[in-house]
């Protein structure tokens, strides 16, 4: 079965939720994405703690599985991590979690070029923002990310295909490798 967009939503919208229970300040995060149905299907065990996919109790047909992988290692960048990735075919997506700073359009006029410095400008800079994001994509192409403002939990959390083409194309990358 193929997964639909509102599929791909809903384990987006999941993961966010449970990285807001979790708080702020969280390291970089990689989730591999099945098909509930599927992963059931291998792992019969799992049904008392994934519940039905067939539909039933509330659970849509093309709900996805978000199955969190191993801590990233510190010292290296997700960015990085993910050019080296490459799914075996039993996953259907890759979803990332992260935590970033932006500044506005104006701060790039005083931006320094050394990475050190930049990231001190920015971790420093009076109109920056704290945000996290999370990104997935799925093997047939379908796309989708979060973006949720720290000290704006409350507000409206943006969603779209393209909030963060750059990464999502790094992802979409280690699905096409296998």
């Amino acid at each position: 079965m193929r997964v639909s967009e509102s599929g791909l939503r809903r384990a987006v919208l999941e993961i966010d939720a449970a990285l807001a229970a979790d708080g702020w300040d969280q390291p970089a995060r990689l989730y591999a994405l099945v098909e509930t149905r599927s992963l059931l299907e291998q792992q019969p065990s799992l049904a008392g703690s994934l519940g039905p996919a067939d539909g039933a109790d509330g659970q849509p047909p093309d709900a996805l599985t978000a199955v969190e992988q191993d801590p990233l290692p510190p010292d290296r960048s997700l960015e990085d991590l993910l050019s080296g990735i490459e799914w075996p075919a039993e996953v259907d997506g890759c979803a990332a979690a992260i935590e970033r700073v932006v500044l506005p359009p104006s701060a790039e006029t005083d931006m320094p070029t050394d990475p050190a410095e930049m990231r001190t400008y920015a971790s420093e800079h009076p109109d920056r923002n704290e945000v996290r994001i999370v990104a997935a994509a799925l093997r047939g192409g379908q796309a989708h990310c979060t973006l949720r403002i720290r000290g704006h939990e409350d507000g409206d959390l943006l969603e779209g295909v393209d909030l963060v083409p750059g990464l999502v194309a790094m992802i979409t990358e280690t699905l096409t490798s296998s």
